[in-house]
């Protein structure tokens, strides 16, 4: 059986979109095909104008570097690393100026709420304080797309309330084209529309 079978769907750019389904429709090969790391066996695949399925791996790294955001399940924030410094790290990877770094920072963290958190570290935050970071950690960088991968799996229902403010807010000013998985039906209804697979295959787009 293949993991996705013929689908076909087009994604505008700046909306918000969630992926629904039962475990094994093929959602996270979706992601993974999406966000460039994954290769379809046929068939096209364009992102920002980008032809993934032809693109060579020097053009994913860097479609991956300069365009792409990711939320995972889990917060993946380093450790020895302040929240700032966490959420600097896509720019300091692609080059930026140390000021501009810090400035563009504090400015997504303030977006989800967490500028005063800006200098602590992961450990002295809750798992929906590090997931907040680890969202604005994926928008400094001003990518194309978010995708987002069961952001409120692991958290309980106060948290996953915030960052579910903090998509729907980062929405509501079209900063990115936002693409999220999940299981969750308050997750899923916070987007305009909803893509449902079922088997690898398009049940409703």
């Amino acid at each position: 059986m293949r993991a996705l079978d013929a689908i076909s769907f087009d994604i505008a750019p700046h909306e918000f979109v969630t992926v629904t389904g039962p475990s094994g429709c093929g959602k996270s090969t979706l992601l993974n095909l999406l966000g460039g790391l994954d290769r379809p066996d046929a068939g096209e695949l364009f992102v920002d104008g980008i032809a993934l399925h032809t693109a060579g791996d020097a053009a994913l790294t860097d479609f991956r570097r300069r365009r792409l955001g990711i939320v995972f399940q889990f917060f993946n924030l380093l450790p020895a690393l302040t929240v700032a410094e966490n959420v600097e790290l896509p720019l300091l990877f692609a080059g930026a100026p140390r000021r501009q770094m810090r400035d563009r920072a504090l400015a997504r963290l303030d977006l989800v709420g967490l500028a005063a958190r800006a200098n602590h570290r992961p450990h002295q935050l809750s798992g929906g304080e590090m997931q907040r970071a680890a969202i604005a950690r994926a928008l400094v960088h001003d990518p194309a797309l978010l995708l987002a991968d069961e952001p409120t799996g692991n958290l309980d229902s106060a948290n996953a309330d915030r960052v579910m403010d903090a998509l729907a807010k980062i929405a509501s000013q079209n900063l990115t084209t936002m693409v999220v998985v999940t299981h969750s039906e308050a997750v899923a209804d916070l987007a305009p529309r909803r893509i449902r697979l079922l088997d690898g295959k398009l049940s409703h787009a």
